[in-house]
């Protein structure tokens, strides 16, 4: 970042954290929210930022980022009210948590490549929170969703060298997986079956890991995939003067094909 875009950034970052202040003091729905009540709208923006970054908007994405950042120097301007911290506070902890997170740049610590930067990471996360006693996998939030939860819990795993060796090994057991959930499937056992089935997702999103694929994403492409297809379909039943509810499967199937062939 030249000079110029640093001296405008700080600029603009001040005037925020003016506004906030000016917010904060006269207008009665700022004053009246908490830690509490913005939670879920930090929520609500931080899936609209994903969903344009899903999209490629960049546009939008520069707008959700807005978003965000005005939470964030809400949440500093509440607990500086409290006493607790300030947006300076929040800053200084992230700055000097990259430096003692990247002691292959501000240390002398050797890391050539992304995997041992991020095994170098989990490993000193691993350090900082043994001091609170904390566990391996106590840094994984609950509530995330499980398919992103998977992701983290086996990454956080990975990092303290428990892990496949190989790629081979990896797809062994989702084989395994698909085998036992069969069998207990097939035997008419519902809750065995769901928990076969739960360890088949977790070993699928192990061996993405493994073949360098995000399966969130992946999942998300297909999401958007189907969406798409399936407005063609009900598009083009309605513009026929069909209903959906009407049609045999054999029908609906002429439409998709239609629309994969788009």
């Amino acid at each position: 970042m030249s000079d110029k875009n640093r001296g405008d950034a700080l600029k603009a970052f001040d005037r925020l954290l003016t506004i906030m202040d000016e917010l904060r003091e006269q207008c009665p729905w700022d004053r009246k929210q908490t830690l509490e009540s913005l939670r879920h709208l930090s929520i609500e923006e931080t899936y609209e930022l994903s969903d344009a970054i899903i999209e490629g908007d960049m546009p939008e994405i520069q707008k959700e980022l807005g978003d965000l950042a005005l939470h964030i120097v809400f949440y500093a301007r509440i607990a500086s009210e409290q006493n607790a911290f300030d947006i300076s506070d929040v800053l200084n902890g992230i700055c000097e948590k990259l430096i003692v997170r990247h002691p292959h740049i501000y240390g002398d610590v050797d890391a050539q490549d992304a995997e041992t930067v991020e095994r170098n990471w989990e490993q000193i996360k691993l350090k900082e929170k043994g001091k609170e006693k904390k566990t391996v996998l106590g840094g994984v939030p609950q509530s995330l969703p499980a398919l992103i939860k998977a992701m983290r819990i086996q990454d956080k795993a990975r990092g303290v060298g428990f892990d496949w060796e190989e790629k081979k090994q990896v797809w062994d057991k989702v084989e395994e997986e698909i085998r036992e959930f069969r069998e207990e499937e097939e035997a008419g056992d519902q809750n065995k079956a769901q928990d076969e089935f739960g360890d088949l997702l977790f070993s699928l999103v192990n061996y993405a890991r493994f073949a360098g694929i995000n399966p969130e994403e992946a999942l998300e492409r297909t999401n958007k995939k189907f969406i798409k297809r399936f407005n063609y379909l009900e598009a083009e039943v309605n513009k026929n003067g069909g209903k959906l509810s009407d049609m045999s499967l054999e029908e609906m199937d002429a439409y998709w094909n239609e629309a994969k062939k788009r």
